[in-house]
């Protein structure tokens, strides 16, 4: 017969280590970023297919190979679009239907589950990078560079998926979904991906401390020609930790 201390079996309602808790989340955001096959198509269909465009129809003037300067732009389009648009929107909606708010009535920490949320979309990201790259490279697209571009690509992601939270986290879904797209489309025409920064004059420098502007310049400057820009790693840097700290502090569970 089996014995046991007495008290030994008593219940312990307690939460789970802040470990275990920010796993069990990354993966539910994963999953259900996975399971909306729609916006996963459309987040790998519309930076690729641009990216062929704009590579090989020449309406647009660049400086040196068509395919070097336009894949750290669309790379940084990916980014921008996963997780600025795609975290936003999702999180606008979930807010709407009150998932946030059962999520809320449980012992996770609101800054775990805006981590969480970035790093399910990082892992997106890294399908879509790829994808990118091979594309870019079937193109003629010779890249140079160093570790560095990992820097940024997180520092992109933290900045963009806490711009996205901060929006989907204090705005209604319908609010956020029109917000998200409409910034969406200013800062692909303004952020140097598409269009050189040099073709806006004067106000060149003012659009380099924009985001995207950042992203794919500081991508342009190390795939194309080898230099790591620190007036850009910078910058992102800026916006991850102001936009991450103004998410978790006006973020609403509903």
């Amino acid at each position: 017969m089996s014995t046991w201390t007495p008290g030994s079996l008593a219940p312990r309602p307690e939460a789970a280590p802040l470990g275990r808790m920010l796993r069990a989340q990354t993966r539910a955001e994963l999953t259900l970023t996975l399971r909306n096959s729609e916006q996963v198509l459309l987040t790998l269909v519309i930076p690729l297919g641009l990216l062929v465009v704009l590579t090989l129809v020449p309406f647009i003037a660049v400086t040196g190979r068509r395919a070097d300067f336009f894949v750290p732009g669309i790379l940084a389009l990916a980014i921008m679009s996963s997780a600025f648009t795609g975290q936003a929107i999702a999180t606008g909606f979930e807010r709407q239907y009150g998932v946030l708010k059962r999520l809320g009535a449980t012992p996770l920490p609101r800054w775990v589950l805006l981590l969480a949320k970035t790093l399910g979309v990082l892992a997106v990201e890294l399908l879509q990078l790829v994808l990118i790259c091979v594309v870019g490279l079937a193109l003629g697209w010779h890249p140079h560079g160093t570790p560095t571009v990992v820097a940024f690509v997180v520092l992109g992601t933290a900045a963009f998926s806490g711009l996205g939270l901060l929006l989907g986290g204090t705005l209604s879904g319908l609010t956020t979904l029109a917000a998200a797209n409409l910034v969406w489309f200013v800062l692909l025409l303004l952020g140097g991906v598409v269009f050189p920064l040099t073709e806006f004059g004067g106000a060149a420098d003012l659009l380099r401390l924009l985001p995207t502007a950042a992203l794919s310049n500081g991508l342009r400057q190390l795939l194309q020609h080898g230099v790591t820009s620190g007036r850009d790693l910078l910058a992102l840097a800026v916006w991850a930790v102001v936009a991450l700290t103004a998410a978790a502090r006006a973020f609403r569970w509903e």
